[in-house]
């Protein structure tokens, strides 16, 4: 059994992609399909050009397939990604969700596993606040959140996180090697959580699975 994973995230000088990278290998490594797309993004050329960093990102990551809805209805499972924006997402990575309204009357998004992970300059610069926040989204969708938790001691070594991983800082090194092993982590984690999912689903789409727990049902009720 295979699962289809999109890991779709916004990141301006490269943090958050790095990590959205460090997801997607994590989910690959479970033999999942997975998808890594970056959204569109919204800022003029003048405020990217203000931080060089920002540019040689922009510049670095232009071949990346951008993120479309077809690759949220391609998808069994989401891992979002977003730097943290005063406790909140990105209006980048909040424009292309905003987008997803149809999909969602048409319940296409619900009982998906969905994971979300951010980077924030500060340790307590709002990546908490910003992962909650996200999740709004996703108990409107119907989505089912898989949080890394206390899982793995792989959490614990990257800071303790237990809503997602989290970059702490801006280094121009990228994220901490203890970080991206988590990230990986939750990617795997998201992953397996999928395919449980749909082992389980199909075991109770099999005739003979439902027709002993009807007769278990009966035999309780009796």
């Amino acid at each position: 059994m295979t699962v289809k994973v999109a890991v779709i995230h916004y990141s301006a000088t490269g943090t958050v992609h790095t990590l959205a990278q460090a997801v997607a290998e994590g989910a690959a490594s479970t033999g999942a399909e997975v998808r890594l797309r970056r959204v569109a993004e919204l800022a003029p050329d003048k405020a990217i050009d203000s931080n060089p960093r920002w540019r040689q990102h922009a510049d670095a990551t232009a071949a990346l397939e951008e993120a479309t809805l077809d690759d949220l209805a391609w998808a069994d499972a989401y891992a979002f990604g977003t730097p943290s924006r005063f406790g909140a997402p990105a209006a980048q990575l909040k424009q292309f969700i905003d987008q997803a309204s149809g999909l969602w009357q048409a319940g296409q998004l619900a009982d998906k596993p969905v994971t979300v992970f951010t980077a924030a300059y500060n340790r307590h610069g709002g990546a908490e606040a910003t992962i909650l926040s996200l999740s709004n989204v996703f108990y409107h969708w119907g989505a089912l959140i898989v949080p890394p938790g206390y899982t793995d001691p792989v959490v614990f070594a990257a800071g303790g996180n237990p809503y997602g991983t989290a970059a702490t800082g801006d280094a121009e090194d990228g994220p901490e090697a203890s970080t991206l092993v988590a990230a990986r982590y939750q990617g795997e984690r998201l992953a397996r959580t999928t395919l449980r999912l749909h082992a389980g689903t199909q075991a109770l789409a099999t005739p003979d699975t439902l027709d002993n727990a009807d007769s278990e049902l009966s035999a309780q009720s009796g």
